[in-house]
């Protein structure tokens, strides 16, 4: 059995571990960033996983998924946001396949989760799938055949700048609104909320929480919709941690694309929910660097 590599690095933690050829994850560690010592400290971590597993196992790879903006020809970082200071200009790919010997690619995080989902989630059945991140921000991933729609530079799907008439989407619909939007109904600071807390006290008959949800979805309902207009997907997943409330969530979301959604395009157009959760970016990683080697992949099926 082939074993590569999988290093899935968001702002807060990284997450790694061991995937086999068939995509089933042996093991499954994490950590924390650090992102404020910057890309300098990032590219150092990954490079003492890359070692320690190599010492301990034959690996067959490396494959890395990553926040920020990646140039996935050359497996490395072009833009990155002040969370991840002097991140921009990392070098994954040369620098661990010069150090390593071993081949490397790396693909955005976002990216990679729709891939995760498209291969072997909740668009496996489908050809042309949109999946939405819903968390601090809002990311996209258009997939066409399996593959991942890349734009001419690199930068197709950063949906979380649309414009709609109320703000950009992601400073409408993201779950860093929603906190925002609770916080200032109940006269708070952002701190004193979070996701879980908007979603159980909602449930539990709190009006305003109920009312900021209403708001966020519609202004999902309407983002969303702008995309198909565009893209015209046959699914449309959504991953992030507020989307874990499917119960409460799906009725409301499926409602509002109905609504924003000519009915025409608005019977063929499926809304569903990511499956793979926490794995999907390491998952995703190996399948982009499956794609990129050329190699043959038989997906395990639990």
């Amino acid at each position: 059995m082939t074993n590569y590599l999988a290093i899935d690095i968001g702002g807060t933690q990284i997450k790694y571990g061991l995937v086999d050829q068939t995509g089933k994850i042996l093991e499954h560690h994490k950590m924390d960033t650090q992102a404020h010592k910057g890309g300098p400290h990032i590219l150092a971590t990954v490079k003492g996983l890359v070692k320690q597993y190599k010492e301990r196992s034959a690996i067959a790879g490396v494959a890395i998924s990553s926040a920020g903006m990646v140039d996935h020809e050359k497996g490395e970082i072009f833009y990155s946001g002040p969370q991840i200071p002097n991140y921009a200009g990392t070098r994954f790919k040369a620098e661990i396949e010069a150090d390593f010997g071993l081949p490397c690619e790396m693909e955005n995080d976002v990216n990679c989760a729709g891939l995760a989902e498209g291969i072997s989630g909740a668009g496996r059945d489908s050809q042309f799938v949109l999946c939405l991140t819903i968390g601090t921000g809002i990311g996209g991933c258009l997939l066409i055949n399996k593959e991942i729609y890349h734009g001419f530079s690199n930068a197709a799907c950063e949906v979380g700048y649309l414009p709609l008439s109320e703000g950009a989407f992601q400073d409408v619909a993201s779950t860093t609104a929603l906190i925002k939007h609770v916080a200032d109904l109940h006269g708070d600071e952002p701190e004193a909320w979070d996701g879980y807390r908007i979603f159980e006290e909602a449930k539990a008959g709190n009006r305003k929480c109920q009312a900021a949800i209403h708001q966020l979805v519609d202004h999902l309902g309407k983002g969303i919709a702008t995309i198909c207009y565009v893209a015209n997907p046959e699914v449309v997943i959504l991953g992030g941690g507020i989307m874990g409330q499917k119960e409460y969530l799906e009725p409301k979301l499926q409602e509002a694309l109905k609504c924003h959604l000519l009915p025409s395009l608005a019977e063929k157009t499926s809304l569903t929910f990511a499956e793979h959760e926490n794995a999907a970016g390491m998952l995703g990683a190996f399948y982009h660097f499956v794609q990129k080697q050329g190699l043959q992949l038989e997906v395990a099926h639990d």
